[in-house]
């Protein structure tokens, strides 16, 4: 049977599919809506098989907020052509009403939610089917509070929500939700930070410190050699530089030596620092918190710098949580 415009039109309104598509599907169909939406279902699914060993970094996450819940969504596929495109945009807009409307709390509920005859996990494999690229629901989160912000950056590859209290101050909010987005804190503040995070860190700074105790002696012990310590600060500068003509054979060779002892003389004497590296080490781990933790950060808004915590007091505000999604390197 002839496929007319209306029936195209139709079933590209149902799917989401490109109009080729549709109408090549319904001619396969003999105009069977319901023959001609399973291929069209097959193909994308056929699609996504082929390319699931393709990375899918490009992509979209928007969020929302709505009567005290917001959401983020993050769908990601193989090209910012296609990352960009109103259809694949659309889609992701699509899914995350849903998400709102249904007051959805995980990835999986949320792909297993079903928008008209599909699910969204469906309507994301169609898509890829309409695209030839690989597709997937990569991201989500949400936040329920009284008040609940959302921001989205530019472009399309960063969102974020923030829930605050009730009668909290509407800017005030929103200018949280974008020092989220800007400064990505890993937590509300340094009692949130989770312990195997702080030990970690704390970790790190020890090693660090130690380290740069032994850096310290072994550039005053060259220094007391009558050497630039900074021409044997590696191999390849004591080489390099002795190839210039800065450094002679002999002070190679002494850098070497002083290097090599004064550090296995240090190492060994570390006990009898302990406590000042403890102490050195525990002042970088506030620093990492202080710089990480949102309520510590300094206010982007601010001119003057003011810390979140003291504009949010100022304003009578509390910050319940926040969640950050993007696809941008960092």
């Amino acid at each position: 049977m002839a496929v007319t415009l209306a029936d195209i039109k139709k079933l590209r309104d149902i799917t989401g599919a490109g109009m080729m598509d549709v109408k090549k599907a319904l001619e396969e169909a003999n105009g069977d809506f319901e023959v001609a939406k399973d291929l069209l279902r097959k193909r994308g699914q056929a699609i996504a098989a082929k390319r699931s060993d393709r990375e899918a970094s490009e992509g979209c996450v928007l969020a929302k907020a709505k009567d005290g819940f917001g959401a983020i969504v993050g769908v990601k596929c193989e090209t910012d052509f296609v990352a960009k495109n109103e259809d694949f945009v659309g889609m992701v807009k699509l899914i995350l009403d849903a998400a709102l409307d249904n007051k959805v709390q995980t990835k999986d509920e949320l792909a297993a939610l079903k928008i008209g005859n599909f699910t969204v996990a469906e309507i994301v494999t169609e898509r890829s089917g309409v695209t030839g690229e690989k597709m997937e629901l990569a991201d989500y989160a949400c936040l329920e509070a009284p008040v609940v912000d959302a921001y989205n950056h530019l472009g399309n590859k960063l969102s974020s929500l923030v829930a605050a209290n009730e009668g909290a101050d509407h800017e005030t909010v929103h200018g949280i939700s974008m020092q989220v987005a800007a400064m990505s804190p890993i937590a509300l503040d340094a009692d949130h930070v989770a312990e195997e995070v702080k030990q970690k860190e704390l970790s790190v700074a020890i090693e660090k410190t130690k380290q740069d105790e032994i850096n310290r002696a072994v550039e005053n012990a060259i220094r007391k050699a009558g050497i630039n310590p900074a021409h044997v600060d590696s191999d390849d500068h004591i080489e390099s530089n002795q190839a210039k003509g800065w450094i002679t054979a002999e002070q190679a060779q002494q850098a070497r030596e002083i290097r090599a002892n004064v550090t296995a003389e240090t190492e060994a004497g570390m006990d009898k620092l302990a406590k000042k590296i403890e102490m050195i080490a525990q002042g970088r781990l506030g620093k990492f918190l202080k710089e990480n933790t949102l309520v510590e950060q300094a206010y982007i808004m601010s001119e003057s710098k003011e810390l979140v915590k003291d504009v949010l007091k100022a304003k009578g505000v509390q910050i319940l949580d926040f969640r950050r999604i993007t696809l941008n390197e960092e």
